[in-house]
């Protein structure tokens, strides 16, 4: 029973801070009527899942990557619009390209070519709304239940809708990415429709901020091997780069002068 108990708040405090907010262990303590001792055991477990990391008196999030969509479209956006400038010559005439659920795959809905013949698919809220405002490129929505922080869907009836399609090219967004623990995500229903995603895609993209890269998040997606190409940032850490490339990743930096 106590295991249970402590499973579901960890949950609790997860969610928290999965959604951006950081925690204080006395608040958390007087929260849950149990000792700072529990809730610092909690937390250690949170940080060594990487959803966390511990400071003087509780814990924050680890990654942006873990914000809510809303707070992600506002951060690093020069170097966003690179990553989404930088995977247009990986993508052929005539696809079928999915951009799925993340703040950098909205930009690569602004950029994408209006004369190279594409048709969009999507989960995400703003990629879509993004397309719509265009109007110039066919476009077809996954529904379902819309996971708010994520800024999409990503459920059942999501998986069902993408398990029916034959996709060219899949910019997928994801949490945290490195030749140690391959491709990984912060929600549990993020990961399984990311791992349909894959599935059901010929070429499979991540365009990947400096922040995520050798990091860590609790739920895997896929192994570096399911990946055909990575996009970096210009500035992207050597040493992370590297130890993509000895993985076998086909990795592609964004140039300068596609900042602007």
């Amino acid at each position: 029973m106590a295991n249970k108990l402590s499973t579901s708040r960890r949950d609790v405090v997860a969610t928290r801070l999965l959604a951006g907010e950081p925690v204080s262990s006395t608040a958390l303590a007087g929260e849950f009527l149990i000792s700072e001792d529990a809730i610092r055991r909690d937390l250690r477990a949170l940080a060594a899942a990487g959803i966390c990391r511990r400071v003087y008196g509780g814990a924050v999030p680890l990654l942006s990557s873990g914000l809510p969509i809303s707070a992600r479209l506002k951060e690093g956006l020069v170097e966003k619009r690179a990553l989404a400038r930088a995977v247009l010559p990986l993508i052929p005439r005539q696809s079928f390209v999915f951009l799925d659920s993340g703040s950098t795959n909205v930009m690569a809905a602004e950029v994408l070519p209006d004369d190279a013949d594409l048709s969009i698919g999507t989960n995400s809220i703003e990629a879509a709304a993004t397309l719509a405002a265009r109007q110039d490129l066919p476009m077809l929505f996954a529904g379902g239940g819309v996971h708010l922080a994520i800024g999409g869907c990503v459920d059942g009836a999501a998986i069902e809708a993408v398990s029916r399609l034959n996709i060219d090219v899949c910019l997928l967004g994801v949490c945290a990415l490195s030749a140690e623990n391959g491709v990984s995500a912060f929600d549990a229903a993020d990961a399984a429709f990311k791992r349909v995603l894959i599935a059901r895609s010929r070429c499979t993209i991540i365009l990947v901020s400096n922040e995520k890269l050798a990091g860590h998040a609790p739920h895997r997606i896929a192994g570096l091997s399911d990946v055909d190409h990575v996009v970096v940032s210009h500035d992207a850490p050597e040493d992370a780069v590297a130890k993509l490339e000895l993985a076998g990743v086909k990795v592609l930096r964004a140039g300068l002068h596609q900042t602007n």
